[in-house]
Order: structure tokens, then C-alpha cells, then sequence
């Protein structure tokens, strides 16, 4: 008998990337190449979500709330039958995470955040008084089947949108649960060993182990590509 896979949210990523693959410079010190038609794409996904995911070292590094922007893309929300704001999710392995992040400063919406046993009771305590509610799933790495249902079953998320970083995102497609991969191509070359891609975990060594994505659109903005990707191998 088939074992029966557990529910779990369809899983996109968003990305914008320079022509050479990076999401940030060397230093981090830009962490967006994207143009203002970027931003309101990325807007534009968010609204089509339940939740908004990103890691540790992104709300870190960056001012962001992980909500769903401006009035009208909330109106837009309520016409497709979900929540004016959608919830926000952060993951952190180890759960170090800054409080004073900016993603806490604003409590439109519940914050939840995803962590392993490698977080010790200290942290714990401290994930407790910033999030609504903290996860711990898997001992060493993140246990994503877990997370993913219990966002599911206990949040309701039913499409969930991951806005990287580049660890996250191998992670998730390490594991088979990207189910589709939004890029903006932006016409930068930043180079670097040390800049940040979108997967930049450890990687395959064949390429029959690597996520396979079928190309579903591509449209032209200016001197940005917005490409879709839906997760397979066959072409249907």
C-alpha cells in the first residue's frame, strides 16, 4: 500500500537575480537588484499567499515586514477570499534571530517561526516573546514535511511564498517542496565567490539529483525577464 503524504501548502519562491545568479553583492550591502516593477510583482505574489516565508538572515540584514503592502493589494486579498494580511514565517536553525529586526516592529499579522532542537531553552524563551508561535521541527536541520504541515493543518496556509535567502531556498529544493520558481533576471553582473545565490546550500553532485523545473512563462519589462518555473522533469 502507498504510504499517504502528509498535506502540505504549495510552495513558491521568489527571487530577483543578476545575470550571474546573484541575490545580493559580496558584502550583502545590496540585497535587491530589482527595479520598482520588481517590487510590485513580488507584491503582486504575495497576494496570491497565505504566508509569506523567509530565513533568519534576511530579516536580519533587511527592513522587512513580509506584509502584503499598500491598500489596494489587501483589497485584492480580501476579492480572492483570503485574509487581508497574510502570515509571516521566519526560520532559524539554531534560533538566533535579532529582536530588534524591523520584521518585529509591526504586528499586523501573526508571526511564526520555524526552529530545530539545535535552539536551546534560552532561545526558545526569547523566539516566544517576540513570535506568535514557535515550531521545533527536526534535530539538526529543519524536518520541512514537518513545518510544512503543520502550517498547514494548524494555520490554514495553503499556498505558501518563500523569499529566500539562498540557504532556505536549497534547502527546500534539497527536499522536493518547490512546487514553483519565480525569477527576475535583472541586467546587473555582480560576480564574487562570496555573494549569495538563490540555492547556496551544499549542493549535488550529478545533475540527475537536481531540481527539475519546467518553463511555464517569460515576459519582457524593460531590461528585466520575469521567468516562471513549475516543478518536473517530462514536460507536462
Amino acid at each position: 500500500m502507498k504510504r499517504q503524504q502528509p498535506r502540505r501548502p504549495f510552495v513558491l519562491v521568489n527571487m530577483a537575480m543578476t545575470a550571474d545568479g546573484k541575490i545580493a553583492t559580496a558584502n550583502r550591502a545590496v540585497a535587491s537588484f530589482g527595479s520598482t516593477r520588481d517590487h510590485e510583482h513580488l507584491l503582486q505574489l504575495r497576494a496570491t499567499a497565505d504566508a509569506v516565508l523567509c530565513g533568519a538572515r534576511t530579516a536580519d540584514l533587511n527592513p522587512v515586514q513580509l506584509g502584503p503592502g499598500a491598500a489596494r493589494f489587501r483589497r485584492l486579498r480580501l476579492r480572492r477570499g483570503l485574509a487581508e494580511f497574510n502570515l509571516r514565517v521566519i526560520v532559524t536553525g539554531n534560533g538566533t534571530l535579532a529582536p530588534d529586526a524591523e520584521v518585529f516592529a509591526h504586528r499586523f499579522s501573526p508571526l511564526l517561526i520555524l526552529t530545530t532542537h539545535r535552539a536551546r531553552a534560552p532561545r526558545l524563551k526569547r523566539l516566544r516573546a517576540l513570535a506568535d508561535a514557535v515550531k521545533v521541527c527536526g534535530r539538526e536541520q529543519l524536518d520541512w514535511p514537518r513545518a510544512l504541515h503543520w502550517l498547514h493543518e494548524k494555520w490554514g496556509v495553503r499556498r505558501l511564498l518563500c523569499e529566500g535567502g539562498g540557504e532556505l531556498n536549497s534547502a527546500l529544493f534539497a527536499a522536493g517542496l518547490v512546487d514553483e520558481l519565480h525569477l527576475t533576471l535583472c541586467p546587473f553582473v555582480c560576480g564574487g565567490k562570496q555573494a549569495p545565490t538563490i540555492a547556496d546550500g551544499a549542493g549535488v553532485l550529478h545533475l540527475a539529483a537536481a531540481a527539475q523545473f519546467n518553463l511555464v512563462s517569460r515576459r519582457r519589462v524593460g531590461d528585466e525577464l520575469y521567468l516562471v518555473y513549475r516543478a518536473g522533469s517530462d514536460g507536462s
